[in-house]
């Protein structure tokens, strides 16, 4: 066992799990530390691997936060691009997601896996309707644009 300390307020971490992933989550504030691969599992709850490919972290800054493990400053990011700050240990020891940030991941992923589902229809389509030879154009764009209802 270890004790890490919360990097907001510095009370111990407490063991426990969230959507199956075991975590350490600060009582106080109602954040938790993933380790590295925790995020990763967390993310598995609700996508697959294909859906779960490509950068995390994007416009990458310096944060306020310390690593709870090895103590060294962590880099805060936009997970997936999107408006959801989070904050790695730059030594890969895991992320710090403040309360209610492990929620916004899942939903995220979930906005993720329906974009992919709706751009392999939209291809799927697309590629019907030129096998066609754009014969049944009128139908594929009335589909793509909400069944021509007016």
């Amino acid at each position: 066992m270890r004790d890490l300390k919360c990097p907001r307020d510095q009370s111990l971490l407490k063991e426990g799990q969230e959507h199956g992933v075991e975590i350490d989550r600060c009582e106080k504030c109602g954040g938790a530390w993933y380790d590295n691969d925790e995020l990763s599992m967390l993310e598995a709850t609700v996508a697959d691997d294909d859906s779960r490919r490509g950068m995390i972290d994007y416009a990458k800054r310096e944060s306020e936060l310390k690593c709870p493990v090895c103590k060294t400053d962590m880099r805060a990011f936009n997970y997936r691009a999107h408006n959801l700050e989070l904050d790695a240990c730059t030594e890969e020891h895991g992320f710090w997601m403040d309360s209610n940030e492990s929620e916004r991941v899942r939903e995220v992923m979930q906005e993720r896996v329906a974009g992919l589902q709706r751009a392999g229809v939209a291809e799927e389509e697309w590629g019907n309707m030129l096998r066609s030879g754009g014969k049944k154009s009128g139908g594929f764009f009335k589909n793509l644009f909400g069944g021509g209802k007016k």
